[in-house]
């Protein structure tokens, strides 16, 4: 725990503790300064803590009469799911808010738990070990999110301030209808109809520096799905190569290896022979149907490892640069059964 989180926590044990404590007092007993004491201070107040201040020459700080904290009964089990649960959130992006609101909340869970149980999860906590940490996840402003979720909630409209990604971050004032809120890949976005270009966009919550709710309400179209709006916009934006190909398999076979944020699959009624005719691909073992996948890409070197683990027949329609680096990969793994150990 951080030392900053550790003092607010020892200062409300010292306010619990009943009577008036003078700033002096609290500087003392916490080791820091009366202007940072007034800093714990408001960051209790920020909690909901109803800390009253005094004045008068025997002033300071009090809890307001009749408050308890109340007390937190967790079993084994409900306990690590929270604390796993907001290590979890923090590392993958989930938990929106910034600073230290993880701790602080890790810790207050901690601080009523019973002593066998704290230190059996502070053992789970201490020995675990997360395989390829993540880079730190952008993380959008609480300010943003509750009104923006609001807005979704209630069909308001609400104006936002975008930080656009290309153009030098340029800023600009959006009113949208918000259909929805989305997480995805350690990022948040919101989808809706943007009233300014009078189409259906979708924000990255992280780029979105104040929200404002407005006045009247809007009606969202009927079965809009939110989730796969955002995996489709995010499929088809515009990157360097335009990739579409001919598969053999489902929709949901073919999206184990290309989900819907990466290609766009549509099931059609083909055969092979419609497909581009590869050879075998209609026998007994291998019928079944064909689907059409599109792809936007900034690089091709990572999709012909791709569709080989599919182990599908496949056509290329476009680009030839994507059939050449194909064909150099299966001239590799040729070399490769060919080498013995001698």
């Amino acid at each position: 725990m951080s030392r900053p989180v550790s003092r607010v926590l020892t200062l409300l044990e010292l306010l619990q503790a009943g009577g008036v404590r003078t700033v002096a007092e609290l500087a003392d007993r916490l080791g820091v300064g009366e202007r940072t004491v007034r800093r714990y201070v408001d960051h209790l107040v920020d909690l909901d803590v109803p800390v009253e201040s005094v004045r008068g020459r025997y002033g300071g700080y009090r809890l307001a009469p009749g408050h308890r904290m109340p007390p937190l009964m967790l079993t084994d089990d409900e306990a690590l799911a929270v604390l796993l649960g907001l290590v979890a959130g923090r590392r993958s992006g989930m938990t929106s808010a910034a600073g230290t609101a993880g701790e602080t909340a890790a810790a207050k869970v901690r601080r009523v738990l019973p002593e066998r149980l704290r230190h059996r999860l502070d053992a789970v906590l201490d020995s675990l070990t997360f395989t390829a940490p993540p880079a730190e996840p952008p993380v959008p402003e609480t300010a943003v999110l509750l009104p923006i979720a609001d807005a979704v909630r209630h069909h308001r409209p609400v104006a936002i301030r975008y930080s656009a990604a290309g153009g030098g971050g340029r800023r600009s004032e959006r009113t949208l209808y918000p259909y929805g809120l989305v997480a995805h890949s350690g990022r948040w976005y919101v989808t809706g109809r943007d009233l300014s270009a009078g189409e259906e966009r979708t924000f990255r919550l992280d780029r979105v520096a104040g929200a404002r709710i407005l006045p009247g309400s809007f009606e969202p179209p009927a079965g809009f799905d939110p989730a796969e709006r955002v995996l489709t916009s995010l499929a088809t934006a515009p990157y360097r190569h335009a990739v579409t190909l001919r598969i053999q398999g489902t929709a949901e076979q073919i999206r184990t290896r290309l989900p819907g944020s990466v290609a766009i699959v549509t099931e059609t009624a083909e055969t092979a022979e419609t497909a581009g005719g590869a050879e075998g691909a209609d026998t007994a073992e291998g019928a079944g149907p064909w689907s059409r996948v599109e792809i936007r890409a900034e690089r091709l070197e990572w999709l012909p490892g791709v569709l080989a683990s599919l182990d599908r027949p496949f056509v290329v329609e476009r680009p030839d640069e994507l059939r050449d680096l194909v064909a150099g990969l299966a001239d590799r793994l040729m070399e490769s059964a060919r080498r013995t150990s001698g």
